[in-house]
C-alpha cells in the first residue's frame, strides 16, 4: 500500500454501521470491509445479516452481524456490553420514512419517526463517544439527507428529524473535536434503494429528477460509498462538522 492509499485506509479498525442489511447502509459496510475494516453490519433481522456477513466473508473481509434495534436503547447498550472491544468508527445510517401531512401524523408517530432518525443516533454516539475520546481517536459519520435543509410537503416527520440530525452532527463535532472524535454528515439525495423502488418505477418522478438534477438521474446506491470511507478516513483528519452532500447537483441547481 502506497502512501496515497494508506490516507483512504480503514485497516484495524472496528466500524458499526446502523442499517446495514440494505441499501445505502449495505453499500457503506461493504466499502469499509473493502478498505480494510472489520465492520459490524447492524439491523433487526438476523437472517438477512447473516447473509451479508456471509457474502463478505466469501471475498476475504472482516464483518460481524451486530443484531438490535437502535431505537431500544436497553437493547443497544446490552449489545454494547456484550461486544465488549472498541469502535473506532460508528456510521447512524438507519432510517425511517413516512411521507404523511401533518394532519395525518399524529404525536406517537412523529415522535417515533424522532427516536429511529434522531434519538437513536443521539444515543450510540453518546454510548460510544467516551471510549473514543479516552483514545483520542474516533469518527462518527451521520447519514442525514436533502431534507433536513429543504423541505419538500407531506413530510413533515422526517425533515424535522433529518434537520435535528444535522444539527446534532455540528453540536458533536464540536464538543467531541478536543478529544479528537470527529462528526460529519453525508446528505444524499435522490438514490435508487428498495425502499424507493416505487419512485424510481414512477415515469412522473423520473421526469422530475431530469429537470431538477443537474446529473439527470437518480444516484446509484454504491455511489454513496465514496463519501462515507473519505470521511472516515485519516484523509479527513481536519474536516469537523461538515455536512458532504451527495445529490447529483440538485441543492446547487437555483
Amino acid at each position: 500500500m502506497n502512501a496515497h492509499q494508506a490516507r483512504f485506509s480503514l485497516d484495524g479498525k472496528n466500524a458499526l454501521v446502523t442499517g446495514a442489511a440494505r441499501g445505502l447502509g449495505w453499500e457503506i459496510a461493504q466499502a469499509f470491509a473493502q478498505a480494510g475494516a472489520t465492520v459490524f453490519l447492524n439491523g433487526r433481522n438476523s437472517a438477512a445479516l447473516q447473509a451479508r456477513v456471509d457474502s463478505l466473508a466469501e471475498d476475504g473481509l472482516s464483518a460481524v452481524a451486530a443484531v438490535f434495534d437502535v431505537s431500544d436503547q436497553d437493547g443497544t447498550r446490552n449489545w454494547y456490553r456484550e461486544r465488549g472491544g472498541p469502535i473506532d468508527i460508528l456510521v447512524n445510517n438507519v432510517g425511517m420514512r413516512h411521507r404523511k401531512p401533518i394532519a395525518e401524523t399524529p404525536l406517537d408517530d412523529f415522535s417515533h419517526m424522532l427516536d429511529v432518525n434522531l434519538t437513536a443516533a443521539y444515543g450510540l454516539s453518546r454510548m460510544l463517544a467516551p471510549e473514543m475520546a479516552e483514545k483520542g481517536s474516533g469518527a462518527i459519520v451521520n447519514v442525514t439527507s436533502i431534507a433536513g435543509p429543504f423541505a419538500r410537503a407531506n413530510d413533515i416527520a422526517y425533515t424535522a428529524a433529518k434537520g435535528g440530525l444535522e444539527s446534532l452532527t455540528r453540536a458533536l463535532a464540536v464538543e467531541l473535536g478536543p478529544k479528537n472524535v470527529r462528526c460529519n454528515g453525508i446528505a444524499p439525495g435522490y438514490f435508487a434503494t428498495e425502499a424507493n423502488q416505487a419512485m424510481v418505477d414512477s415515469p412522473a418522478v423520473n421526469e422530475f429528477l431530469q429537470g431538477r438534477v443537474p446529473l439527470q438521474r437518480w444516484g446509484a446506491p454504491p455511489e454513496i460509498a465514496g463519501a462515507a470511507v473519505f470521511l472516515a478516513s485519516p484523509a479527513a483528519s481536519y474536516i469537523n462538522g461538515q455536512i458532504l452532500t451527495v445529490d447529483g447537483g440538485m441543492t446547487a441547481s437555483f
